[in-house]
C-alpha cells in the first residue's frame, strides 16, 4: 500500500520558515515512496467556529465551507503534519481558526458515539507538529502543544513527533540553521517506513 501523508501549513507567509521545515519533511516522505500533498490554509475559504452548538444536535456543521472538506481529507490520510509558526507564544490564528471547526467531530465522538478510533488505528497514524520560533526560549513552543494535541486526538493520530526549530531571528532564517531542514527530510523518510512496518506487522511497538 501506498502512505499518504497530509500537510497543512497555518503560517500566513508564504514560504516562509514553517513552511520550508514543512516541505522538507514531505520531500523526505516522498523520497520514502508516500504519496504526498500540501494544503495552504490562508488560501482556503473558511470561517472560524460560530460557537453556535448546531453540531450537538446533528453531528454536523452548519457551515459548509472548505474546512469540512478538510477534514475529510485528514480523517483519510495516514500521517498528518500540521505545522504553524509561533505567533505570541502560540499557533496561528490561521490554524486556530481550522482546529476549532472540528467541533462537529467532537460531537460525533462524544454525543452521537458514531466517530470511534481503535487503538489499532491511532497507532497507525502518525501526527507531527511542524514549527519554527524566532526567540530562544526553551518553553517557546509550549502554547502550541495543547491544540496541536487537541486535533490529534481529534482525528485518530497518535501525536508521533515535533520537528521544531527555535531562535529564528540570530539565524537569520531557517536554512541558516545547521540542522533542522535535513532533520525535517529524515523525519519525513522514518515516519513513512514506521508506518509501512504496522501495516505489515500490525505488532510491532
Amino acid at each position: 500500500m501506498v502512505i499518504s501523508v497530509l500537510g497543512i501549513s497555518g503560517s500566513p507567509h508564504r514560504h516562509g520558515n514553517t513552511e520550508t521545515l514543512l516541505d522538507s519533511f514531505l520531500d523526505g516522505a516522498k523520497e520514502a515512496g508516500a504519496e504526498v500533498e500540501k494544503v495552504i490554509l490562508k488560501d482556503m475559504d473558511y470561517s472560524p467556529c460560530r460557537g453556535c452548538n448546531a453540531c450537538h444536535k446533528t453531528g454536523d456543521c452548519v457551515v459548509k465551507d472548505d474546512a469540512i472538506a478538510l477534514f475529510e481529507k485528514v480523517l483519510k490520510c495516514d500521517c498528518l503534519a500540521i505545522a504553524s509558526p509561533i505567533y505570541t507564544m502560540g499557533i496561528t490564528a490561521e490554524l486556530k481558526g481550522f482546529i476549532d471547526r472540528g467541533q462537529y467531530l467532537w460531537a460525533r465522538k462524544f454525543i452521537f458515539k458514531t466517530l470511534y478510533f481503535t487503538d489499532a488505528h491511532i497507532k497507525r497514524h502518525k501526527g507531527l507538529f511542524v514549527s519554527t520560533a524566532g526567540q530562544n526560549w526553551d518553553h517557546v513552543f509550549d502554547g502550541a502543544f495543547p491544540a496541536i494535541t487537541a486535533i490529534f486526538n481529534g482525528t485518530g493520530f497518535e501525536y508521533y513527533d515535533n520537528i521544531i526549530a527555535n531562535n529564528m531571528d540570530e539565524y537569520k532564517g531557517i536554512r541558516n540553521h545547521p540542522t533542522a531542514v535535513k532533520e525535517a527530510f529524515e523525519k519525513g523518510q522514518k515516519v513513512v517506513a514506521v508506518i509501512e512496518k504496522l501495516h505489515r506487522d500490525p505488532g510491532t511497538t
